[in-house]
């Protein structure tokens, strides 16, 4: 519906991060309310029979070198992360639970600091002893988090949205939807602005 962009991402995603940084001020102009949608990537590479763009030399070259000028022209923080991919499937079932039981606040402060801590710091997410203390040093129970994590429902609640939305037609990250128009990446928040302004 009109006024509602829904956000689905991977903090593993570099291009959900660029759109992360940007999505909220596009929403506060618009007057909209943002429906945050953690999904795991890796699911749903695999179940589209999707690749990353750097399967193909040329096109990540390309594609780094289009995110770091995106950055700069946003002047969001970014590097380009030596451990890239990492594994974020405990952190994505981590977001799933502090969004529906901690809230808005909490789930948004712990996204926010995996997001920063792999683009903007360049920290390898994957290690859970830095992931660990990451969290900490945020202010966060690590050892909780984990719990929660590990929790079989939080599990399949991960799974049962990525599927979902794949069946919906996702493909990648970060996706939006406008109603019942998606947009894939983060070079359509244009598209996704113009969609809330109607």
């Amino acid at each position: 519906m009109a006024g509602t962009v829904e956000f689905l991402f991977d903090v593993v995603s570099p291009t959900a991060y660029l759109a992360y940084k940007r999505l909220p001020d596009i929403a506060a102009r618009a007057g909209a309310t943002i429906v945050w949608t953690p999904i795991f990537l890796g699911g749903v590479m695999q179940a589209t029979g999707n690749a990353p763009p750097g399967t193909v030399k040329a096109k990540g070259q390309y594609m780094n070198r289009d995110m770091v000028r995106c950055a700069a022209r946003y002047d969001i923080p970014f590097v380009l992360n030596a451990h890239f991919p990492v594994n974020t499937l405990t952190l994505q079932r981590a977001a799933i639970a502090l969004r529906d039981d901690q809230g808005e606040d909490e789930f948004r402060r712990f996204i926010d600091t995996c997001f920063n801590a792999i683009w903007a710091e360049g920290k390898n997410m994957g290690d859970m002893a830095v992931v660990g203390a990451t969290l900490s040093d945020a202010g966060f129970d690590a050892t909780v988090l984990a719990e929660r994590a590990g929790d079989p429902a939080n599990k399949e609640k991960l799974k049962t949205i990525t599927d979902d939305e794949v069946a919906r037609g996702v493909f990648g990250a970060p996706t939006f939807f406008v109603g019942d128009e998606m947009y894939f990446g983060q070079d359509r928040l244009d598209y996704v602005e113009l969609a809330l302004a109607k």
